[in-house]
């Protein structure tokens, strides 16, 4: 049978929790304070981007938690267990966890409409204005996406997904059906509909950043980086090389003559390059000194192993994923229904691996829980290597110690859009399993005439399952409320499919990086030199 926690262990909960919180901020002010600029660092942008990324953090851990309790409500033969025995009590259980949605969810909604632009407009406006009139121009700025949320929230909460009862009921009476709608679902519809809109966004961010992320990452760390001693070695080279080229050009105006426009262009064109190689030469200086320098070298098989792990967790997850959606193309009612499916008709590599270890207590949460870390891992990956693109157009980079404070609160927005969008790609991922966990009901599977044959358990399985017999995750009510949402996400993860495989060859194709990747660039100042040199 399975194995449930000890009592020693629910009384562990609570410490357990706040320890959880207290890991995921030192994580999130170790993370931001690597890549924040500290030239222009500033203590609101700082606590911002921190306090979004650990929100971010945070909800990730909601889909587990929510799968463990409904899974926990039940025994292994299909009964529920004691004290779930009553309505009463599963609907409390049920309802904590709804409440838990609707607050983080209200707070991702508060951090993308209100605080994040706020702080990012406030920061814009700093140069040359007063307190006051900084304050004023930020709040005139984050109007317009205040405006946008509250028209989500009215959109949500006022289109009926039902019909009204009667067609030839009155207008006053189709407005007093669209308020008790709203006061019977408790605002779900709304809230819903506004995180269902942000989810859009993250998909288009997932696409872009995740997919990337889960081809680079693993790829990176199995091929490494570049031998110190031997670029040394090339960027002197380099720099000889420019160094006679300038010779060569000032040598053309040594009896007084000037240089022509052309020769002006290439010798600025030079110089600056030269000090690029300059700076980077002595960034691989510090480097070769560097004692992280070395212990990356030791640890230079663990590296690989980890990118064998990661790269075969990706195509186990892109399998998944390509299954899942042929199932859905198959096997559902197509455009009209979302694609939504009750089950699995195919065989889903990564929802059979979570039923085979369910009876393990812990293996199945412990699977879904580092999925979940995972894919966030692998989005911010790719957020930075590529940096922040609006369209074609690259608005920031991401690097270490030289982020500007708008890039930071835009990484924190889009992790934040892309942590919304997790829980549909993991339901995709394994549906069954993230509809009802590990629940079992029992099934009527004893001929009429002889009652005496006991009901066998079977794995919860909606279009057969018995109505109060198994316990619907909150996340599956989020993620499938509105239909045309889940269209839109059905196709969103056949263009994630083709662009991790884009991503792969590219990676693939990509030499060795530097081991002073993304420290020296040619727009940087010689003054950004003193955040590594002292």
């Amino acid at each position: 049978g399975k194995i449930v926690p000890s009592k020693d262990s629910v009384r562990l909960t609570g410490w357990s929790i706040n320890s959880d919180r207290a890991v995921i901020l030192a994580f999130c002010w170790f993370y931001i304070r690597k890549y924040q600029s500290r030239q222009e660092s500033e203590a609101v942008s700082t606590i911002t981007a921190i306090c979004a990324l650990a929100i971010a953090l945070i909800t990730t851990a909601l889909l587990p938690v929510d799968i463990f309790l409904v899974s926990f409500m039940k025994n292994p033969n299909g009964t529920y267990k004691v004290w779930a025995e009553s309505n009463e009590t599963r609907g409390q259980i049920e309802d904590t966890v709804l409440y838990g949605y609707y607050t983080l969810y209200s707070i991702i909604l508060f951090c993308v409409f209100l605080w994040i632009p706020f702080v990012y407009f406030y920061y814009e406006e700093k140069d040359d204005q007063t307190k006051c009139s900084q304050v004023g121009n930020a709040l005139k700025y984050t109007v317009g996406f205040v405006i946008v949320c509250v028209v989500l929230l009215l959109i949500g909460a006022f289109v009926p997904l039902d019909p009204p009862p009667s067609t030839n009921s009155t207008q006053w009476e189709k407005v007093q059906y669209l308020f008790e709608e709203l006061g019977s679902s408790h605002g779900l519809p709304a809230l819903s509909f506004s995180i269902s809109s942000l989810t859009l966004i993250g998909m288009l961010a997932v696409i872009t950043y995740t997919a990337y992320g889960m081809s680079v990452l693993p790829l990176n760390l199995i091929k490494g980086t570049r031998s110190v001693a031997y670029e040394l070695l090339e960027n002197t080279d380099e720099i000889e090389d420019v160094e006679q080229q300038i010779e060569k050009l000032k040598a053309k105006c040594k009896d007084g003559r000037p240089l022509s426009s052309r020769d002006r262009r290439s010798l600025q064109t030079l110089e600056g390059k030269l000090q690029v190689l300059q700076r980077r030469g002595r960034h691989l200086e510090i480097a070769e000194r560097n004692c992280c320098t070395k212990v990356g070298s030791a640890l230079r098989p663990f590296k690989i192993m980890l990118g064998v792990f990661f790269i075969i967790v990706a195509l186990v997850f892109i399998v998944s994923l390509f299954i899942s959606n042929l199932d859905k193309a198959l096997h559902s009612a197509g455009i009209s229904s979302g694609f939504i499916i009750f089950g699995t008709n195919l065989t889903n590599p990564l929802n059979e691996l979570l039923l085979v270890l369910q009876p393990v207590f812990p293996l199945d949460y412990i699977l879904i829980t580092v999925i979940t870390v995972y894919f966030v891992l692998t989005s911010m990956a790719g957020i930075r290597n590529m940096g922040i693109w609006f369209f074609w157009i690259r608005l920031y980079k991401i690097r270490p110690k030289k982020t500007r404070p708008q890039a930071l609160l835009f990484l924190c927005m889009i992790l934040l859009l892309i942590v919304l969008h997790t829980s549909y790609v993991i339901y995709s991922l394994a549906p069954q399993y993230v509809m009802y966990g590990s629940q079992k009901y029992l099934a009527e599977v004893r001929p009429p005439l002889e009652p005496s044959i006991p009901s066998l358990p079977a794995v919860c399985f909606l279009p057969l399952c018995v109505p109060d017999q198994c316990v619907v995750t909150r996340s599956y009510l989020f993620l499938h409320k509105f239909w045309f949402f889940s269209t839109i996400y059905y196709f969103g993860n056949w263009v994630f499919i083709g662009v991790f495989l884009v991503g792969l060859v590219v990676s693939c194709c990509r030499g060795k990086k530097s081991v002073i990747e993304g420290e020296v660039e040619a727009d940087d100042s010689d003054m950004s030199d003193d955040e590594y040199v002292h």
